[in-house]
């Protein structure tokens, strides 16, 4: 399974691009600290997503894909603390959480279709 051809793999990307847009804008303190965990976080769901494909086992990828759900969960974290700091417009919340919806619910689907096909 070739990563780049993963829908799931695709949004996370435009995910990645998302949050460094939107990090700009936030104050030049945030830079080593919350931009950076923002950052960070949304880089690790694609990575995964790639690294899991690139694995030997579907075991292996499963487990890589859960770690991107997780990474997920931290970047939601993540975005509610921003919010709260008012570094976040309703928008720009609002379309992050859709996206990070999305994708969850895409990497559920795919772990979902990979566990089906281990059990035939």
């Amino acid at each position: 399974m070739d990563h780049k051809d993963l829908e799931v793999w695709k949004e996370s990307i435009e995910l990645v691009k998302l949050i460094y847009t939107i990090t700009e804008e936030f104050p030049k303190s945030e830079l080593y600290s919350l931009t950076s965990q923002l950052r960070r976080s949304a880089i690790s769901v694609p990575s995964n997503i790639a690294e899991g494909c690139a694995r030997n086992s579907n075991k292996e990828l499963i487990q890589f894909l859960y770690i991107s759900l997780a990474s997920l969960a931290e970047l939601e974290t993540q975005i509610v603390i921003a919010k709260e700091l008012s570094y976040l417009n309703n928008l720009d919340n609002i379309n992050i959480e859709n996206k990070i919806t999305s994708i969850k619910k895409m990497l559920l689907g795919l772990i979902k279709y990979i566990k089906g096909k281990n059990i035939k």
